[in-house]
């Protein structure tokens, strides 16, 4: 409990005693800290006998009274709550996929001082597009909050180096599939197919290894979910 202790004084210190006062008949802020932790604890992963990949992207759900007492501390108890995530981690020997973010929202089914706590692992995704690239395309690729732009003749999405779109998801083949843009006639077109990767994908929910895409079209590979968008209207997709 030491750890939740120090994360205690450290919000106290930070805010003067205001973010106690305000919260005083409401939820706590080291509730929340703990629960963050046991989110982690009960959803921690096997990869390996010295590796437990853990969620690392945090909504904690609030009644609209408490997020409103909330709002002007929010910002910085994020980054503590952040902090607090990390170490915890670092002491479990968890590994994350991607950065840890811990955001508030409301929910209308919540009482004051009662919170919820919802949790995934969101991979860290890398590109090699600028971001003019990204501004001129006419198709992009949506993944965990990244652009990428799809043009001809496509690019390779995976975990490995070898990879135009790499995904730190350890459920994502090496090379594990190939999104396949043409511009003949002017018209744009877009498939993807599987490289033989070990889980496959699924396209809109359905198992499959080679089809068309189009706008709002979803690709899932591992764990992570992929996003078809349309810029220009009127193309072939």
């Amino acid at each position: 409990m030491g750890g939740l202790q120090d994360f205690e004084h450290k919000l106290e210190q930070m805010i003067s005693g205001a973010f106690a006062r305000a919260f005083r008949s409401a939820v706590q802020p080291v509730e929340i800290a703990a629960a963050l932790q046991r989110e982690c604890d009960n959803n921690a992963q096997i990869l390996s006998r010295q590796r437990r990949m853990t969620p690392n992207a945090f909504h904690v759900e609030l009644s609209q009274a408490d997020l409103d007492r909330l709002a002007p501390y929010d910002t910085a108890l994020a980054e503590e709550m952040v902090h607090q995530v990390e170490d915890h981690a670092e002491q479990q020997g968890y590994v994350f996929p991607g950065p840890v973010r811990v955001e508030f929202e409301a929910a209308d089914d919540l009482t004051t001082g009662r919170f919820r706590v919802r949790s995934r692992a969101q991979a860290r995704v890398t590109g090699s597009a600028t971001h003019t690239q990204v501004g001129r395309a006419r198709a992009l690729l949506d993944i965990n909050g990244t652009k990428h732009p799809l043009q001809p003749p496509g690019l390779v999405v995976g975990r490995g180096t070898e990879a135009d779109v790499r995904i730190n998801d350890p459920g994502v083949s090496r090379r594990h599939v190939e999104f396949e843009v043409d511009l003949s006639g002017g018209l744009l077109r877009v498939s993807v197919r599987d490289l033989g990767s070990t889980n496959g994908m699924l396209v809109d929910g359905h198992r499959i290894t080679h089809t068309r895409v189009h706008d709002g079209t979803t690709v899932k590979i591992g764990n992570t979910t992929m996003t078809v968008r349309v810029i220009e209207e009127g193309a072939d997709v």
